[in-house]
This record gives structure tokens, sequence and C-alpha cells, in this order.
């Protein structure tokens, strides 16, 4: 019961190619969270290749290319985009301005303006980069394919598609169940006007593609050159090739029956067998199910279900990000939530990266004598938090340091200032000699969060500074005496989360509360709610006097005298 990644990496370190992990993606507009199951699913795989290596002390290397479909045509003008797109639909991404402000064209990338493709790469480059996915970098590398097609690459496997252009078209047809027609050609040009849509091929003499247009125009394509594009079936068994991929993850619906596996995986075979490569390599079939946004569906841009990289990164540690993927097996689906189940979540990564990192020798020894069972569990929670971290050279304790999820979001909502958390926090011991970036870059997101509107409605807290009248009928018989008691034994404690917790109980105990009455009647007194967070933290940080002026407020309000 290994974790997927480990055993995606045995695999393929075991296996006689070494070993290529790929994603790709088509810049045609923004990017939503959804994307980043296929990218991270192969980035953590290559990383467990190359731990698995180090681990089996075997001269290995495993790489990652991250592909960019640039060369893909525009679909639509989507709902972002000025009309005067309407002129682009069928232009290869990369070959198209990027929009300006208003929506409209920007001068063409001919004419030194900025592509499309580049425009929409941008932001989620710099999710990637946040998330520890750096291009280029050693064993990081990505690449435009239309720079593929530019620089020729791909021109000997449009020659033998060509070539053998009906075996192809019959496996397509076959395999999923579509309808080509019988002069159907592994290969699109570009027409006059620069669009891939209407050109219909008329012959082949190598290396040029004979076409004519829509609008009457005969021309023709060099194949060395981006003059034209693959169909995506042909074209992602020929970047296999290329490429040398041994692994390349993929939504359901490309594993679905006549999916692209179904037909990329032949026609992968066939392209080897006319190049005389008897042994040949290609991915094995790897799914993935879908992000769903919780309440909504699967993430889909064109139905307006989405949450951004970025969006998400704003609010989201990238490191609890990476562990939302990391945990979840890539057969079932996600449910990203950006309400109070990122609670549970990084409760969930904080729980077992603090358990995964105890070395003790009592804990040791309780691991040497874990059932198979256990053990198994255990390795896949280290390989889940290992893979969570943004840089996999750094010890993960240090990802978040010893300020948990929870206790910041409190801060941020309590303190109006960052030097007054970093106050609060030295003041408890949390920190020492100031917060490390990485705190400090935690605190930025969770203010983000807070203002926000993904933060959850049963998070919020507000600290009354006079108790609310309103709340009066909702406290239990002894409330005020018990909140009189504490005030008292507050003013002689040791100011201190222990301490403090201490006093609330033996305050309880001395007016015959309830313990569990007694930290609700403290929610509502400070917060006007049934619950809240640890209530001795909330009276640490609101300060001695501002909690015994607002529990004076309760003392003196006749109405619930008992």
């Amino acid at each position: 019961m290994a974790h997927w990644a480990n055993f995606a990496a045995k695999m393929l370190c075991k296996g006689e190619y070494p070993p290529v992990c790929a994603s790709g993606i088509t810049p045609s507009g923004e990017f939503h969270l959804g994307h980043l199951r296929e990218i991270l699913s192969a980035e953590m795989i290559h990383r467990s290749c190359n731990e698995w290596f180090n681990d089996n002390q075997i001269d290995g290397e495993s790489n990652y290319v991250f592909i960019v479909d640039s060369m893909d045509p525009l679909r639509r003008v989507y709902d972002f985009l000025s009309p005067s797109y309407e002129e682009y639909i069928g232009h290869p991404l990369a070959f198209i301005p990027a929009p300006m402000p208003d929506g409209e064209p920007g001068p063409k990338p001919k004419d030194g303006g900025q592509s499309y493709a580049d425009y929409y790469l941008q932001d989620f480059i710099f999710a990637l980069e946040q998330l520890g996915i750096v291009f280029p970098s050693e064993g990081y590398e990505r690449i435009m394919n239309h720079e593929t097609y530019e620089d020729g690459e791909y021109a000997d496997f449009i020659d033998l598609a060509i070539g053998n252009k009906e075996d192809i078209r019959d496996l397509i047809v076959s395999e999923s169940g579509r309808e080509l027609p019988e002069d159907w050609y592994p290969y699109n040009p570009l027409g006059s006007d620069g669009s891939l849509d209407g050109v219909t091929v008329t012959g082949y003499d190598k290396p040029f593609v004979l076409w004519v247009d829509s609008h009457g125009i005969e021309g023709k394509s060099d194949i060395s050159k981006a003059e034209g594009k693959m169909p995506w079936r042909v074209e992602w068994a020929a970047r296999w090739i290329l490429h040398r991929i041994t692994c390349e993850p993929a939504g359901k619906d490309h594993g679905a029956a006549g999916g692209s596996y179904d037909t990329g995986i032949p026609i992968c075979q066939l392209l080897y067998e006319k190049m005389g490569v008897e042994q040949y390599q290609h991915p094995d079939r790897m799914v993935y199910e879908w992000i769903q946004l919780k309440g909504r569906g699967p993430m889909s841009s064109s139905a307006g279900i989405s949450v951004g990289p970025l969006e998400a990164l704003e609010i989201v540690p990238p490191e609890i990000l990476r562990y939302l993927i990391a945990r979840t097996r890539m057969a079932r689906h996600i449910e990203f939530d950006t309400g109070g189940r990122l609670f549970e979540i990084a409760d969930e990564y904080e729980r077992m990266r603090d358990y995964v990192s105890i070395d003790t020798e009592e804990e040791k020894e309780r691991r040497d004598n874990m059932s198979s069972r256990n053990w198994e569990i255990f390795e896949k929670d280290c390989m889940a938090i290992d893979l969570s971290k943004v840089d996999p050279k750094t010890d993960s304790s240090d990802d978040l340091g010893s300020v948990s999820f929870r206790h910041l979001s409190m801060l941020a909502q309590i303190k109006k200032s960052d030097d007054e958390v970093w106050k609060s926090l030295e003041e408890t011991n949390h920190i020492s000699g100031g917060p490390h970036e990485g705190l400090r870059d935690r605190l930025g997101r969770m203010r983000a969060w807070v203002d926000g509107p993904h933060f959850p409605e049963e998070a919020k807290i507000e600290i009354q500074t006079q108790f609310d009248n309103l709340e009066s009928e909702k406290l239990v018989s002894g409330a005020v005496k018990f909140i009189h008691e504490l005030s008292d034994s507050l003013e002689d404690c040791e100011w201190g989360d222990e301490e403090i917790d201490e006093c609330i109980r033996r305050a309880a105990i001395t007016t015959e509360m309830q313990i569990k009455d007694a930290y609700s009647t403290l929610y509502r007194v400070i917060l006007c709610k049934s619950h809240g967070p640890r209530a001795s933290s909330l009276i640490f940080h609101i300060g001695l006097s501002k909690i015994r002026s607002l529990f004076g407020s309760v003392q003196k309000d006749s109405a619930i005298e008992e």
C-alpha cells in the first residue's frame, strides 16, 4: 500500500528507460486549480523517482518536462475578450496578440507585442514557482510547443504520419468511434490568413504540404517550420517519442474508452515500428480525477466554476496546497473548499508534519514494533508530507514553523498590525528574534483570506469591548458568578496560556459550573458566539485590562444578576 507517487516511481525507475515525467497545458485563458492536479501529480512522481534512486543507491536521474501547447488555436471568443478577437479564431495562440486591459487585441507578436500564449502563461508560471516548480532548474524543463515546430523537431514525425495516414486514420476511427473523412490528413496547415480552420490539404511534396483555404487561396506549408501542426491525437503520440516521455498523467476524459490514451498508445507504437525501432517506450495509462469546487462540481473555466491558482495561493500556503494533492489517491476526486474545510486540511497537515518528524528513542522503538499495516500507513504519511515541501531540500518542520494555521487565523483577526502579531507570538514563545520570511508570507496569505469573500462565517471572530445585553438570555445559570470569579482570579494570574486555562478551570470548580458551560459562557461574553478559538489564548492576546473591563460590563448588568 505504497504512496501513489512512490508506487509509480518504483515502476518507472525499474523500467528500461530513464524516467521522464511530463504534463502539459493550453494557455487559452485563465487557469483554474484543477490544472494543478496534472502538473503536481507528474512533478511529485518526478521527485519520487529521484528519491527512489537515492534510497537504493542507484545511479539514475529523472526529468520533468512541462509542455505548453502554444501551437493550439484560439477556439472561440471568450467572455473576457473583445469581439475583435473573432478574426483570430483558429490562429495558434503563440501568434496572436495578448489582450489589452479593455479586452482589445494589443500589438501583434511579430511587431514586438506579447503573444496571447505568453500573456496567459505568466501568472500560471508565477503560481508554479510558489509551489516549488521553477523553470529552468535542475531536472525541470519548460517547452513551448510552437518552438518545437519552428525548430523542425516534429518534421520527421509529420512526414512519417503522412506516409502512414491511412493506418493512423483507421486506428483513430476504430479506437475512438469518431468518423473521419477518407481524405483526412494527420497535418493541419495554416491558411493564407494564419488560421488552421477551413484549410483543405491537396497534396504532399516533401517538405511541403499543399493546400487551399476557405478563401480559395492556394499555398504550401513547410513541415519543418511552424506553418501548421499535427492533430492532437497524433501530436501527443509524437511528442512522447520526441521527448522520451515515460509518464504523463491525464484527466479521466483522456482515459475514458475511445479517449486520447486509446489512440495515442497504438499510434505511438505504429510510429516506432515505421521508424524501424523494435523496442519502444510510451507512458502507461495514468488517469487522475477532477478537482471539484465545494457545492459546485468539477472546476471548469468555460462553466465559470473555478478558483485560479494565484487566487488559491493568496489564501492557502503552498505546502498545504501541495498536501491537498499529495494526500489523495489519483483515482479519487478532490473537493477544494476555501471555507471551514481548509482548517481541517491545515490541522491534518500540521499534525502529520509534527508526527512524522518525531525522532525520540521511544518513538523509534514504537515504530520498530509497528505492524506491517501500520508501518505502510506511516510511510504513506511520511511521503505525503515530504512531497508537500516547496523545497525538497528543506526540513518540513520549517515550512510553517510552530505557529498553527488556526492560531494565526485568530491573531490575524485580533491584531490589526503585523508587528502586534509578532509581539504576541514572541510573548507566547512561538517565535524568538522576530518572524522568519515564511511566517511573514503566511500571515499575508492569512490576512487575505480573513479579509476576503472565502473566509468561513463560523470562523470569524470579533472581540467585544462591552457585553451585549441581547446575549443575556443565552447565558447559563451561574454565568455571572463564574465571570466574576474568573475576573478576580486573572488579576493575580501569571500571564500565560496554560496559567489562564488553569484559572478558567478553577473558577468553574469554585462556582460549581460544568467546564463545557464555562467555556461556552466565555465565548458568549467575548465573541457573542457559542464557540471559538482556544479560550485561554483569546484571553491572553486580548490582555488583562481589556478582558477585565469586558467582564466588568457583565457584572454590572442587573438583568442577569442571580
